[in-house]
C-alpha cells in the first residue's frame, strides 16, 4: 500500500465511510448532497442565471425568437468587428439580418486566421443560475473549443427556459462527459498580478449573453 492510499483511507475514515478505495463509483460514494438551493419558478431561475451572469460582468440581452436576427445585428455593429466566426450548425436565421461577413470554421483554419475574426456568435448546451455559468459541449451550433477562445468578443444564445437549470447536479445530468465541455462564468479574467483584475488575456474580453425565449 503507498502512503496515497494510506492517507485517502484515513480521509474516508474521517468522513464516516469505508477505508478502502470505491469499488464502484455509482453505488459506493455518497451522492445524496443537495442538488439545489431553494424553489424557485421558471422565471425565478432565468432571473437569477441573469443576475449571476452580470456578477461576472457578462452583458445579458433578453428577446424572443423574432427579434434575435435583429439584436444580433444590432450587437454585432456596434463593436464592428469586420468579420464574424460561426459554427456550422448555427441556425441560419440566427444571422439573418447581420451586416458583417460570416466566416464558417474549418478544421484547417489557423489560430491566426482565427484570430481575424473580431467576434464568434454561437449557441450553448446547458447555463447553470446558481452559478451564472453557461456550457459548450462542442455541438454543432458551437463549433470546436477554440473558436470561442480567440475572438476577442464572443455571443452566446441560450434559449429559456429550455437550456436553463438551476444548479450544477442538474446541468451534468445533461452534459455528456465524453465530450469537449467549456464551462464559462463571464469574460475571460485574472487577477493574478497585484490583484488586478485583466479581463481578455485566456480568452474573450466581452462575453455578451442572450437569454432568447421562444426559440
Amino acid at each position: 500500500m503507498s502512503g496515497r492510499d494510506v492517507i485517502l483511507g484515513r480521509v474516508r475514515r474521517a468522513l464516516g465511510g469505508p477505508g478502502g478505495a470505491p469499488t464502484a463509483y455509482a453505488t459506493d460514494i455518497d451522492r445524496g448532497y443537495r442538488r439545489r438551493h431553494g424553489e424557485r419558478t421558471v422565471e425565478q431561475t432565468v432571473d437569477l442565471l441573469a443576475e449571476n451572469l452580470a456578477e461576472y460582468r457578462a452583458i445579458v440581452h433578453r428577446t424572443d425568437a423574432a427579434e434575435l436576427p435583429l439584436l444580433l445585428m444590432r450587437l454585432l455593429a456596434e463593436r464592428w468587428p469586420g468579420t464574424v466566426l460561426v459554427p456550422a450548425g448555427l441556425p441560419p436565421g440566427w444571422m439573418s439580418a447581420v451586416d458583417a461577413p460570416l466566416v464558417h470554421d474549418r478544421a484547417v483554419s489557423t489560430a491566426a486566421e482565427l484570430d481575424r475574426s473580431g467576434a464568434v456568435v454561437t449557441g450553448c448546451a446547458v447555463a447553470v443560475a446558481e452559478t451564472g455559468t453557461i456550457v459548450l459541449d462542442g455541438s454543432p451550433d458551437q463549433g470546436r473549443r477554440r473558436i470561442t477562445l480567440v475572438p476577442d468578443h464572443h455571443i452566446c444564445v441560450v434559449r429559456v427556459p429550455d437550456q436553463v437549470v438551476s444548479s450544477v447536479p442538474q446541468a451534468l445530468e445533461r452534459l455528456d462527459p465524453a465530450r469537449p465541455l467549456t464551462w464559462i462564468s463571464g469574460p475571460s479574467a485574472t487577477s493574478d498580478i497585484e490583484l488586478d483584475r485583466v479581463e481578455g488575456v485566456h480568452g474573450p474580453r466581452v462575453l455578451q449573453a442572450v437569454l432568447v425565449s421562444g426559440a
